[in-house]
């Protein structure tokens, strides 16, 4: 039996390479852009979009981040406030509360950290001060103004009942310089950065943000979105919080996503190791969790960032959104 060779068109292949190489584009566009502001470069707690994104978990979401550093408190709040970025990572709880309070368009949508244990307060190595009680007129640092580390200092300086001078440094990176340079007294650090002075005995320990003793189960930091974005694309958000907490897995379940963490910023393994099992438990970063809020309204109260404590029909608008 014979058998009849179809006849193609010479031009049908030129066609479907065409064809192939004009869907390509809009394929890759199909990822929803998401604009994430990112305090503190480096740090573990916040890194998770970074690391999700290079291990390709934001993308199986159909979500790319594009992601704003900043040096955390007032800058990441007014970065989202002004609609320049979609999500805040890692913002202040009272300073969210204090946004909220005067009308700002953004809600809280998942934990960053509860009972925080990873920043913490040193002196240089060489210096007289021996604990918060020796800083009398010193200077002590915080990263920026309304941030975490803001209000942990200034609780710090009340609970050691000395008068210290509390003062924005920037990054733990820049605030190192600062104390190495006698520019400040005190300094803060977010770790990593910092275990490997500590082991050098460069620098010496004096003040945890656990050693507040109202904080070790407080919900002290929380992932913001702008109300716009969380009103006119809750699929993306939806999206996007789901990968967030499937990277968060990854980078506990083993090793691959510390690695990975390392890679993108350069540190050693062993520093990271550290920071994420003695100061990062995984608990501590359920997007889930939410405690001690009546602690950081009392905050809020107390450095006057409102000016009356939230109703509880505004604190059921305002965690609304919040990740379920």
């Amino acid at each position: 039996m014979a058998y009849r060779t179809r006849y193609v068109p010479a031009y049908l292949p030129a066609l479907f390479s065409l064809v192939v190489a004009t869907a390509l584009p809009s394929l890759a566009s199909a990822q929803d852009v998401v604009k994430v502001a990112i305090p503190q470069r480096g740090n573990w707690e916040t890194s998770v979009a970074d690391v999700g994104q290079q291990a390709g978990i934001f993308a199986k979401h159909g979500i790319k981040v594009e992601v704003l550093y900043t040096s955390g408190g007032g800058e990441t709040l007014q970065a989202l406030i002004s609609g320049s970025v979609d999500v805040a990572i890692g913002t202040g709880t009272a300073s969210i509360m204090a946004a909220f309070a005067k009308g700002a368009p953004i809600r809280p949508i998942a934990s960053s950290t509860s009972g925080a244990r990873d920043i913490f307060w040193y002196v240089n190595a060489s210096s007289p001060i021996k604990s918060l009680k020796d800083g009398a007129g010193k200077t002590i640092g915080f990263s920026a103004g309304g941030s975490s580390s803001n209000i942990a200092t200034l609780k710090l300086i009340k609970q050691s009942g000395t008068a210290m001078k509390p003062t924005a440094t920037g990054t733990s990176q820049a605030t190192y310089a600062q104390v190495m340079s006698g520019q400040i007294d005190i300094g803060w650090s977010a770790v990593p950065f910092g275990i490997d002075l500590l082991e050098d005995k460069k620098i010496r320990l004096l003040a945890r943000y656990d050693d507040i003793p109202e904080y070790r189960n407080m919900t002290a930091r929380m992932h913001v979105a702008n109300l716009t974005f969380i009103e006119k694309r809750p699929d993306v958000l939806k999206r996007f919080l789901a990968a967030y907490d499937e990277t968060l897995n990854w980078m506990y379940k083993g090793d691959e996503g510390l690695l990975t963490f390392c890679k993108i910023y350069n540190l050693p393994e062993k520093e990271i190791r550290i920071a994420r099992d003695q100061f990062t438990p995984k608990e501590a970063l359920d997007l889930k969790r939410r405690v001690g809020i009546d602690v950081a309204m009392e905050d809020a109260l107390s450095l006057k960032f409102i000016s009356k404590p939230l109703t509880q029909a505004e604190q059921d608008e305002l965690f609304k959104y919040y990740y379920k």
